[in-house]
């Protein structure tokens, strides 16, 4: 692998923000969007459990019944792609086996060899659960997809614009989730910015490195 230049990420970092008004016009490619959901595939999660499911919204009719449930917000029509990030509650022993049987088949062991994970995954669920901080947790992973979703993106050329203003029980209506295991925690549009908005050009606001870093 070929790494990027120091000045390319930070470019990219620079450039993006979050867009408060998308060209609607525009769409990302299929090639581009294959390339950001390979980066949720590949986004790490605690012991590699994977408690999430993304779902993807193009079609127009949902994206509106989507942004009365987000207060109205424009992002959620005008968008390309907008991502509703779920997590699986109350994660128990059926998705470790899952997991387990898929480290299993992708490389090459057997079930059996890997009895010590699933016994350290299933005690730190056990102990999460008993503390009552299990779907806090999982929800809490979901972050990290957001991140990797975001930055990719920031790469790809492509905007976004992540979104907790919404209505979690209103969207999981709109998107089938409701009285499944999975609950929506998070959402991100991503498209491309419109000319005309104002904050695409906005200085952003950060403490300087000196408050934010402790070097020991």
């Amino acid at each position: 692998m070929t790494p990027i230049s120091t000045k390319t990420l930070l470019s990219a970092l620079g450039w993006r923000y979050a867009v408060k008004r998308f060209d609607p016009a525009q769409r990302v490619s299929d090639e581009l969007w294959s390339a950001l959901e390979a980066s949720l595939v590949l986004t790490p999660s605690s012991m590699g459990l994977q408690p999430w499911r993304f779902i993807v919204v193009t079609d127009s009719p949902m994206k509106a019944q989507l942004a009365l449930a987000a207060y109205g917000q424009a992002q959620v029509v005008d968008c390309s792609h907008f991502v509703v990030m779920a997590v699986r509650r109350d994660l128990g022993d059926d998705h470790v086996d899952g997991h387990i049987a898929r480290m299993s088949e992708v490389r090459g062991i057997t079930v059996e060899s890997l009895a010590k994970f699933r016994a350290m995954a299933m005690g730190n669920l056990d102990r999460a659960r008993t503390e009552r901080r299990l779907d806090e947790w999982q929800a809490q992973q979901v972050y990290i997809a957001l991140g990797a979703l975001m930055t990719s993106a920031a790469l790809l050329g492509v905007d976004t614009c992540p979104m907790e203003g919404f209505n979690p029980a209103e969207v999981d209506e709109i998107l089938g989730l409701t009285g499944t295991d999975f609950g929506s925690v998070v959402c991100c549009a991503a498209g491309y910015r419109s000319a005309d908005d104002k904050y695409a050009a906005t200085p952003k606001v950060r403490f300087p490195p000196e408050e934010l870093f402790t070097h020991l």
